[in-house]
């Protein structure tokens, strides 16, 4: 079993930063893949990221490409999302989920074995 905390969330103006982190408790974190989804209010749950094992391949959704990276430390069994250059449209509540792979373009949410609670970002204009 795997618990996921994320943490980061918060109120930014259009055009600041925010940072995520996902906390997993699993003694085997670097045998899985990692995402990022968001959900808005009255909209489907949508990928916004991906990160293989060791960092070494990422994926993006369009719509953060170039503004978002994710990123991770195994060490400290945590995930990363930095998002820069936040608009209104990224308002969402932010999941991190967990697939028992080590790679692979995983970017569906039935894909996932495992996911946190959700921390709310909100970005204003």
């Amino acid at each position: 079993q795997v618990q996921l905390v994320e943490s980061g969330g918060g109120l930014v103006q259009a055009g600041g930063s925010l940072r995520l982190s996902c906390a997993a408790s699993v003694r085997t974190f670097s045998s899985y893949t990692m995402g990022w989804f968001r959900q808005a209010p009255g909209k489907e749950r949508e990928f916004v990221a991906t990160i293989n094992w060791n960092g070494g391949s990422t994926y993006y959704a369009d719509s953060v490409k170039g503004r978002f990276t994710s990123y991770r430390d195994n060490a400290k069994n945590t995930v990363y999302l930095q998002m820069n250059s936040l608009k209104p449209e990224d308002t969402a509540v932010y999941y991190c989920a967990a697939v028992g792979h080590y790679s692979g373009r995983y970017t569906r949410v039935e894909q996932y074995d495992y996911w946190g609670q959700g921390t709310q970002v909100t970005v204003s204009s």
